[in-house]
């Protein structure tokens, strides 16, 4: 049986190795030091929620980060579900199911009125388990984004 709790900096360095493949996938060079870096700040700061899935043995399966952000229109808390990242071993045993079903109870427990994510387009797999559980295309707003 899978264990599924909220991290914190004594986890670092059973994320970072997850979080630099995560970031591999989006065709980013590994580069372990920087994931241990940037999920350390996220965790030292509180800037971030993540949730960490275990094998009963204590191996990293997989995690998922949430950041606050709010809507100014509606004038609520939402959270954008920004890093969702399973071990390629373990794909396919509902890991990922499971952490974004945390996610959405985190948000309720927290009061957000919704959770946000985006994702490739070509990353079809997750769009059909985010589709499963409910999530709706956004049809109304084009997002855009600026390098500074």
């Amino acid at each position: 049986m899978n264990i599924f709790r909220y991290a914190t900096l004594d986890d670092l360095d059973l994320i970072a190795p997850l979080f630099a493949a995560y970031r591999v996938f989006y065709e980013q060079a590994h580069d372990l030091p920087a994931a241990r870096r940037f999920i350390g700040e996220r965790l030292s700061l509180r800037e971030s929620v993540i949730l960490l899935a275990q094998s009963e043995s204590g191996e990293a399966l997989g995690f998922i980060q949430l950041y606050p952000i709010f809507s100014s229109i509606a004038a609520e808390r939402i959270w954008l579900l920004s890093d969702l990242y399973v071990s390629d071993v373990v794909r396919g045993q509902g890991i990922a199911r499971e952490l974004m079903q945390k996610a959405t109870q985190h948000a309720r427990d927290s009061g957000a009125a919704w959770l946000e994510l985006s994702t490739a387009h070509t990353n079809t797999k997750a769009q059909a388990l985010y589709e499963s559980l409910g999530y709706q295309l956004d049809t109304v707003y084009r997002y855009y984004s600026l390098a500074v």
